[in-house]
C-alpha cells in the first residue's frame, strides 16, 4: 500500500511539472487533489490501455525500431487528460506536440523521482 501511494505521489508531483512546463497543456483544475486524481485516471489508462496499444501497434514499433512508443506514450498522455477533463480534473492538449512533449517531462521527472526514492523491494535485497 505504502508502494501504491508513493508512485501515486510520483505521478502527481510528474504530471504537475508537465502541466506548468509545457506550454500547449493547459489544467482545469490548480488544486493539488486534483493531480493526485489525475495520477490515479493516469495510472489506470497506462495500466489497462497502454499494454493493448502497444500488442496492435507492435509492427509499427518494429518498424521504427522503438520510436512509435513516443506515440504511444502522447496517446496515453492525452487520454488520460481527456478522461481527467470529464471529472473536472484534468487537462487539455493544443495537439500531438503538446502531448508528445508533456509525455516525455512526465516520463523524465517520474523515473529521476523513482530513482531518489528507495524502494523497499531493495532495501531487503540488500540487508
Amino acid at each position: 500500500m505504502t508502494r501504491f501511494l508513493l508512485r501515486l505521489l510520483i505521478n502527481a508531483v510528474a504530471l504537475y511539472a508537465a502541466v506548468a512546463l509545457v506550454p500547449g497543456v493547459h489544467p482545469q483544475s490548480h488544486h493539488w487533489y486534483a493531480y493526485l486524481w489525475l495520477a490515479l485516471i493516469f495510472g489506470v489508462v497506462n495500466a489497462l490501455l497502454r499494454p493493448v496499444l502497444k500488442l496492435l501497434t507492435c509492427p509499427l514499433i518494429v518498424l521504427t525500431l522503438g520510436l512509435f512508443t513516443l506515440v504511444v506514450n502522447a496517446t496515453m498522455f492525452a487520454l488520460a487528460g481527456w478522461i481527467g477533463a470529464r471529472f473536472g480534473v484534468g487537462f487539455t492538449v493544443d495537439g500531438f506536440w503538446a502531448a508528445l512533449a508533456g509525455s516525455v517531462v512526465t516520463s523524465v521527472v517520474a523515473v529521476l523521482l523513482g530513482l531518489l526514492v528507495k524502494d523497499d523491494d531493495e532495501e531487503k535485497s540488500e540487508g
